[in-house]
This record gives structure tokens, C-alpha cells and sequence, in this order.
């Protein structure tokens, strides 16, 4: 099982300094969520470019407001720019967000997500797409620069939406999805939905908040404050709910480092391939963290 590392990085400057770091530190990938600050593409485009030795990936595009043409052209444009080391993440992100925020109907999101990918990956791959679908069409050629098509994962979660992940895509980044989950739901629905459909076995990335520390109860009390937002939107809560948790806060893997890493380790028998860490906690905390994220590097 690949560590990877998942972080929050506000601007470009401490984006280029992190993905240093980590390149630095051994790591292999380099994740970063897409929520209401930069732009993660645009911001790869400049970091990447400037650190060429450490991969990187989006956790997750949303889908609703950038249709798959416009994305396709944007992440060839960033493959090109970076030396093909991009791994593009997309979700559907939630309805209180894609209605409250964008005045976008989230309507029937399987079949979106169907209609997305039947136009995404081709354009990806073949640079042309011919599809009418019923929630989303895309029809003709773009002319980005030479770039090899980047691999695609998708923030699938349920049963529905793990299947056909496993059909049409490359793999899945999860969020809030515990080892129980990932275990009886997440590994084997996409596995056996990929087997069936003559596809390579896909990739499973599993993105958990990280702290190793001395004070456990600080800690949960902290991720239960930063993460409470996650226990509200519906897709994570039922994540949450399938695991036994309260709140997101029992998600998070906290403890001594001891601790932490035989939770990580014990993933990849779960079937995870790639565990993204996301630290956080004091100075001190997410330096304890980084330290024992490097050394599982070592297996």
C-alpha cells in the first residue's frame, strides 16, 4: 500500500513548498482537496512544474459546474504543463452545495455521473467524445497539447455509485469512509464491479485526518470541532453511520504513533492501494505525524 499525503495548502507558494517537502521526504503522490479556496488544477499547473518529482492528484473536482469538455481541456493543459504526473480525482460533491451555492438541480447524480464519464474519458483518452446522454452531453473534438490521458478516480461512496466507478473509471479517493466500510462496501463492490467489466483492478484511495499525540481526548475534540461539517452532509453521514460513529472525529486515526501506524498498516489488508494522510493537530502533533507517515514509507 502506497502513503500518500493529503493536504489543505492554502496558496501556491506553500502548495510548491509542500509538494517539495514531500518529494523530498520520499513520498510518491501528493493529494489536494477542491473546496472553496484555489483552484487545485490551476494551482498543480504552477507547483507541479516547479517540483518534477513527486505525483500529484485532485481530492475531488466537483462535476456540477465545470462541464467534462471544459475539464478535459483543463486537466490535458495540466498533464502537459507537469510531465503527465497528474491523477484526476472527481466527485459529485453535495446537494446543499450544488443547489445552495450554484443554483444547479442535483438531480438523478448516478445517471449524471454515468452521462460525465461517457464523455470525460474519451475526451481524455482519444480527444473526441459523441455522447447524449440524459443529464449530460458532450460532442466533439479538443486540441490540447500532447499529454498522456491522466487516471481518473471518483469520490464514490454507495453501492451504486462504487459499481460504476468500477466499470467506467480507474479508481475511487474516499473521505470519511472507515476500515469497516472499506472492508465490506467500498473495496469489494468496486473490485468485483471492475473484474466484471474487463477493466484492470482499480485503485482504492483512502484519505483519513491523522494525528499522533500524546493527548488523545484534545485531539478527538479538535477533529470534532475542524471535521463537524462532514457529519452533516448527507453522503459522508452515511458513511458515518455505516461505521457506528457519532461524528467524524471517529474517524480520525489518533493516538501514539504506535497506535496510528498499525491502523494504517492494517488498511492495506483491507485492500486499500494508496493511504493519503492528512495531519493535523499543534506544531508538534503534525510534526509527529509526518514523522511517522516517512517511515512507513520504509513498509
Amino acid at each position: 500500500m502506497e502513503i500518500s499525503i493529503f493536504e489543505f495548502d492554502e496558496d501556491v507558494d506553500k502548495l510548491t513548498a509542500g509538494l517539495r517537502t514531500a518529494a523530498e521526504q520520499g513520498f510518491a503522490r501528493y493529494w489536494r482537496p477542491q473546496v472553496f479556496g484555489m483552484d487545485t488544477l490551476t494551482a498543480f499547473a504552477v507547483a507541479a512544474r516547479a517540483v518534477p518529482d513527486i505525483r500529484v492528484g485532485t481530492a475531488v473536482v466537483p462535476t456540477y459546474p465545470r462541464h467534462p469538455m471544459m475539464l478535459a481541456q483543463q486537466a490535458l493543459t495540466v498533464q502537459s504543463a507537469i510531465g503527465d504526473r497528474l491523477d484526476l480525482g472527481i466527485g459529485l460533491c453535495h446537494k446543499p452545495v450544488v443547489e445552495g451555492c450554484w443554483g444547479i438541480p442535483f438531480e438523478r447524480p448516478v445517471a449524471h455521473l454515468r452521462d460525465y464519464l461517457s464523455v470525460l474519458v474519451p475526451l481524455l483518452v482519444d480527444r473526441k467524445a459523441s455522447h447524449s446522454g440524459e443529464m449530460v452531453t458532450g460532442r466533439g473534438e479538443i486540441t490540447p497539447p500532447p499529454a498522456a490521458a491522466p487516471p481518473v478516480l471518483v469520490a464514490a461512496l454507495g453501492p451504486q455509485m462504487l459499481r460504476l466507478t468500477g466499470r467506467m473509471a480507474d479508481g475511487t479517493i474516499t473521505w470519511m469512509t472507515g476500515p469497516k466500510t472499506l472492508a465490506e462496501l467500498t473495496v469489494p463492490t468496486i473490485n468485483d464491479a471492475a473484474e466484471a467489466a474487463g477493466r484492470p483492478a482499480p485503485q482504492v484511495v483512502a484519505a483519513f485526518p491523522v494525528c499522533v499525540t500524546d493527548d488523545p481526548d484534545a485531539a478527538r475534540a479538535l477533529a470534532a470541532r475542524d471535521y463537524a461539517v462532514y457529519g452533516t452532509l448527507p453522503s459522508y453521514r452515511a458513511m458515518l453511520d455505516r461505521e457506528g460513529l457519532d461524528g467524524p472525529e471517529g474517524i480520525a486515526l489518533i493516538g501514539s504513533a504506535g497506535e496510528v501506524g498499525d491502523r494504517i498498516r492494517a488498511l492495506a489488508d483491507v485492500g486499500v492501494t494508496c493511504f493519503g494522510g492528512g495531519a493535523f493537530g499543534n506544531s508538534d502533533e503534525l510534526a509527529a505525524t509526518r514523522d511517522l507517515l516517512v517511515s512507513l514509507l520504509a513498509g
